[in-house]
């Protein structure tokens, strides 16, 4: 890794899909730079229970705090056994168990404070999957966005593996998720990083080659959140599509390492942590 880092840096790295060899290999070789420094895990670890639990532990013996957030993929239920075939509220509780037994801190904790030389910045992790909102044009109802979808070839796997149980879809669940979490962030005091598996703006979707898979990429009820809470970044990912960009003057990170068919086509090495905090130059 070749960024320079302070003595305590915030990194940050999502997408690590580690069922894949190649991509468990790069997991492998992630290393701190220095012995204080923190690592934001922005979801889709992995599909497997199993998976997940060997990717948290290996990071957690190399990193001073590892704080993550689920992805679409840690709630699928894929196969019979796995997480013990839990489904929607009660598989996410599950994982949450399994992080805390390991030290590793989720948007169910005390947001943690990082303290670095321009004050204190509170890094909350979020846990607000999406609603449909994110609709292709000529479409005014998740219904008709679902239909075009369907008619296009392009539907997330999530409509077939992630189940919403107790709540009714996960529509429903992601309205209840942001309306909890939006109590909690209006206490916040600090400017804050806001870490969540989807962006929190329609806006990085626009670049995706299949623009109705933006249904599935977050909801339009934080559109504004990056400006309302005070965030001096925010981390996301799920696009596959890594990379930095602005809006509204606040720094957006999509941080995704992706499947190795996306980065080995990419100039830049893979695996290389992104700098969260301090702000990098």
């Amino acid at each position: 890794m070749s960024l320079a880092a302070a003595p305590s840096t915030v990194w940050a790295i999502s997408d690590l899909h580690v069922g894949h060899a190649d991509n468990k290999a790069v997991l492998e070789s992630l290393r701190p730079v220095g012995e204080q420094d923190w690592l934001l895990v922005v979801g889709d670890v992995a599909d497997r229970v199993d998976d997940i639990a060997w990717a948290l532990r290996l990071l957690t013996d190399r990193f001073r705090r590892v704080v993550w957030v689920p992805g679409n993929h840690e709630l699928w239920t894929t196969q019979r056994g796995d997480g013990a075939g839990l489904r929607g509220q009660a598989r996410y509780d599950h994982l949450v168990a399994l992080c805390r037994s390991l030290g590793v801190l989720t948007p169910e904790d005390p947001y943690p404070v990082w303290r670095g030389p321009d004050g204190p910045v509170t890094v909350a992790p979020l846990f607000l999957l999406y609603d449909y909102t994110f609709r292709p044009a000529g479409t005014s109802t998740k219904e008709e966005a679902l239909a075009y979808a369907h008619s296009t070839g392009v539907v997330c796997s999530d409509e077939f593996l992630l189940h919403p149980d107790p709540h009714a879809g996960i529509d429903d669940w992601c309205r209840e998720r942001v309306a909890v979490t939006e109590r909690r962030l209006a206490a916040v005091t600090n400017p804050v990083v806001l870490v969540n598996h989807w962006p929190l703006v329609r806006t990085p979707t626009d670049v995706l080659r299949y623009p109705e898979f933006a249904q599935w990429c977050g909801t339009e009820l934080t559109a504004d959140w990056h400006t309302r809470f005070g965030a001096v970044a925010m981390v996301y990912g799920h696009l596959h599509i890594p990379r930095t960009t602005h809006y509204d003057g606040v720094r957006f990170e999509e941080v995704s390492l992706g499947y190795p068919r996306e980065w080995k086509r990419r100039s830049a090495q893979p695996g290389v942590l992104r700098q969260i905090l301090p702000p990098p130059p």
